[in-house]
């Protein structure tokens, strides 16, 4: 082990509430056990789950800090538990872990960490982790999409939603987005997207106007609530729907008739709770298969704003703004 400091900085949820119960406190810091490595985090990013875990809607799993969030990370090993094998002192790497990304230092498994690729910032590796494992196991996993098909991506201005774009588009998958902001629309284009779909209004004859009736095949949700009703409608014969974000409210009523007579599969996915051996087994597929298109600029992490840790409450109220087009990283002066 090298010579860590005793105590480090760590964000901390001092109550549930708005921004202001959001701090800055000194920690202990961590010790690796046996297979694990200790990282020294450089650079995280916020999402969604960190801001309903403040608001007192999403508790940290068992095995994390209850009270320091943070989902991903990006930073060099500081340490090594005993039987590490994979990593040395110095590396550069990043992954997702259940909770205490926005501390200095944190212990994870050897085996659900990722190299950093070439030439990536610490913000930019920052950006990866969480939405990229996240789409990728939304896609391919959950639903399967593949080559040739046409893939919906709801609210594809997101962190998620520009992730599962690049990674579609990567595999050959034709991909229509939808988003209630024609700025992020936008930029989602030069991202590749090839069909944009304005949110706020009829998406679902949107759709139908630019690829037909029942020509979807998957459709990967970040919003839920109502969309539901418009899924169903646009979804192919035996098309798949995947839930991974609820922003849009947790319930909508649900016609059986059209999802029995359409033979249609609907999944819902969430990450951070699954067992250690689930992602681990996640990260590997991950880094074989998806990890190199970084290095050739296949894919790219899409940052909006950096935040300082100190400014964190900002970075919470720029996502609540909803104004962001991809991901907020936070840094450590």
């Amino acid at each position: 082990m090298t010579s860590a400091p005793k105590t480090m900085r760590a964000v901390v949820n001092a109550g549930a509430g708005g921004t202001e119960v959001l701090e800055l406190q000194r920690r202990p810091v961590p010790q690796p056990g046996i297979g694990q490595i200790r990282v020294r985090v450089h650079a995280s990013a916020l999402n969604r789950a960190d801001i309903a875990q403040r608001l007192g809607r999403y508790p940290a799993p068992a095995g994390v800090p209850a009270d320091i969030p943070g989902l991903e990370y990006a930073g060099e090993v500081d340490a090594l538990g005993d039987g590490v094998m994979l990593w040395s002192l110095g590396d550069r790497v990043m992954g997702i872990v259940g909770g205490g990304g926005h501390a200095e230092y944190l212990c994870v498994h050897e085996r659900e960490v990722l190299p950093v690729p070439r030439g990536l910032s610490w913000e930019e590796a920052a950006a990866i982790p969480e939405v990229f494992l996240t789409a990728y196991d939304a896609l391919f996993r959950q639903v399967e999409a593949r080559l040739g098909e046409c893939v919906l991506v709801h609210a594809v201005g997101s962190g998620v939603g520009t992730a599962a774009l690049q990674l579609a588009r990567a595999a050959g998958i034709t991909v229509i987005g939808t988003s209630r902001s024609p700025e992020k629309l936008t930029k989602a284009k030069e991202l590749g997207l090839e069909l944009a779909i304005d949110a706020s209004r009829d998406w679902a004859g949107g759709v139908e106007q630019l690829v037909g009736a029942n020509a979807i095949q998957a459709i990967v949700d970040l919003v839920a609530g109502d969309y539901l009703a418009g899924n169903l409608r646009v979804l192919a014969t035996r098309g798949r729907l995947v839930v991974v974000g609820h922003t849009a409210g947790r319930r909508t009523e649900l016609d059986y008739a059209i999802l029995m007579s359409k033979r249609l599969r609907i999944v819902g996915t969430v990450l951070r709770a699954r067992p250690i051996e689930e992602k681990i087994a996640l990260a590997r597929e991950f880094a074989d298969r998806a990890l190199p298109l970084f290095d050739r600029g296949t894919l790219r992490p899409v940052v909006d704003t950096t935040f300082s840790f100190a400014d964190v409450r900002g970075a919470h109220e720029r996502m609540e703004a909803n104004e962001s087009f991809g991901k907020l990283v936070l840094v450590w002066d």
